[in-house]
């Protein structure tokens, strides 16, 4: 593979690895490979025992990612390994007329996507914005841990613009590919290209802006695309894993434009909205269930990722498909096994994981909400506060309030906290499976 064609290629999975979930990046679109690039047609090698299967479900993603990358008047074709640039019949026919608009993934709806206690207020003001761009909330900032649906949203508003917007034009671009189109505008002498494709546009939608932090020139040349399109009546949708005032590495003239307009926040599903994305997700795509329940088993353990609960989905669809078993809850509770040995359902209460974690590192459970900043109760803190995050269905704010009435922000800080020292610190990881394990056990020491 060319040097330049490889760069490119490999830019096109990153976009792909954004989109799908990993389950379903290495089961259908790792094997695949970029063929040539003749003009603006890519050719993409399918091995022969899923090339069916990869246009048939994925010619739209590899046709939006491609855009992505090579620009919107791109195409693919999905061919076999050795083919040369010549006619397919595989390459995905394009509209006449085509604007940025085409260069979204279809599937991404507002139909499509499912509203729950922890989107609600993201969701009405995503459909908002579509209806009245730059009218409704301008600019709209939606926060979260990944895999929530922070990019569903941003689709959503493109495919809705791209339906109903009257010829509106919607761009969407990752920080990552902003800065990637900045930095070869600047070596290429074009960046007055790079404006208009930015600034001439009536949406523009831009995914995990917290990697601005650090990048000075980047930060300014995003800040006068927000004034640009600002003044203009433009709308801009921007998504990010954390608030605005929580990224302080970035200047204060930009966290002030993020925060000038609405800020909205998106939480894990609780049960019964995981359980709603599976029974979508299972008749959107024809999966047979041999028994209606079979796929509670997949919302009870896989709690915190709507991505990691679609793979879950589709590796007990691929295992289904190689096994020939019927889809019940002894497959799915095998795979499951396979995925999440230690997990379990999660019937804990905060005020379980309370008392489980003070009696596991000495200290009372008063302590735990007292205003204690000491380094052993603050971890202490930090454990339980993460545990109420993964093991029940509280939300930010109300596990905060059983905490001495902090805020939501302040559970999330601890979480993070919690998830880096776990990573980092064997001790720490013992500690948490020490106090899960006798939570899962059914048992909490009270004598704390």
């Amino acid at each position: 593979m060319p040097p330049q064609l490889e760069h490119t290629w490999s830019q096109i999975q990153a976009e792909l690895r954004r989109v799908v979930t990993d389950s379903t990046y290495h089961l259908w679109l790792a094997p695949l490979a970029a063929q040539a690039l003749d003009g603006d047609r890519l050719l993409i090698a399918a091995p022969d025992e899923i090339r069916t299967w990869v246009a048939d479900r994925f010619s739209r993603v590899l046709q939006t990612c491609a855009a992505t990358v090579l620009g919107p008047t791109s195409t693919v074709a999905i061919v076999a390994p050795g083919t040369t640039p010549e006619p397919s019949r595989a390459a995905v026919p394009r509209r006449r007329g085509h604007t940025p608009n085409d260069a979204f993934n279809p599937k991404y709806t507002f139909d499509q996507f499912v509203i729950g206690d922890g989107n609600r207020l993201a969701h009405a003001a995503s459909l908002a914005v579509a209806e009245l761009p730059g009218q409704a909330y301008n600019p709209l900032f939606l926060y979260g841990p990944p895999g929530l649906g922070k990019t569903h949203l941003l689709h959503a508003i493109a495919n809705y613009v791209g339906e109903y917007g009257d010829g509106l034009t919607v761009r969407y671009t990752t920080l990552e590919a902003f800065t990637n189109h900045f930095v070869g505008a600047l070596k290429s002498s074009s960046i007055e290209d790079f404006k208009r494709r930015y600034r001439d546009t009536d949406i523009l939608l831009i995914d995990d802006v917290q990697f601005l932090e650090r990048k000075a020139k980047i930060e300014e040349e995003f800040f006068h695309t927000f004034n640009a399109l600002y003044e203009t009546g433009s709308q801009l949708v921007v998504t990010c894993d954390r608030m605005p005032s929580d990224m302080g590495a970035l200047a204060e003239r930009l966290r002030e434009r993020f925060e000038s307009g609405l800020v909205c926040d998106i939480r894990p599903p609780d049960i019964a909205t995981r359980l709603a994305i599976l029974r979508k997700r299972v008749q959107h795509d024809g999966v047979e269930l041999a028994e209606p329940e079979a796929i509670l088993p997949l919302a009870e353990r896989v709690t915190t990722n709507v991505r990691a609960l679609q793979g879950a989905l589709i590796r007990v669809v691929a295992f289904q498909s190689l096994t020939g078993r019927p889809i019940d809850r002894s497959l799915v509770t095998h795979v499951l096994d396979g995925l999440y040995p230690h997990s379990a359902p999660t019937t804990s209460t905060v005020e379980a994981i309370q008392r489980a974690t003070s009696a596991r590192l000495g200290v009372s459970p008063e302590a735990l909400c007292s205003p204690d900043r000491t380094a052993r109760v603050a971890w202490a803190r930090q454990v339980a506060m993460y545990l109420a995050r993964e093991l029940t269905d509280e939300t930010l704010p109300a596990i905060g309030r059983a905490f001495g009435g902090r805020n939501h922000t302040t559970v999330l800080h601890a979480c993070r906290r919690a998830t880096q020292r776990i990573a980092a610190d064997a001790e720490a990881y013992e500690v948490v499976r020490d106090v899960t394990a006798t939570l899962q056990h059914g048992g909490d020491d009270r004598r704390a």
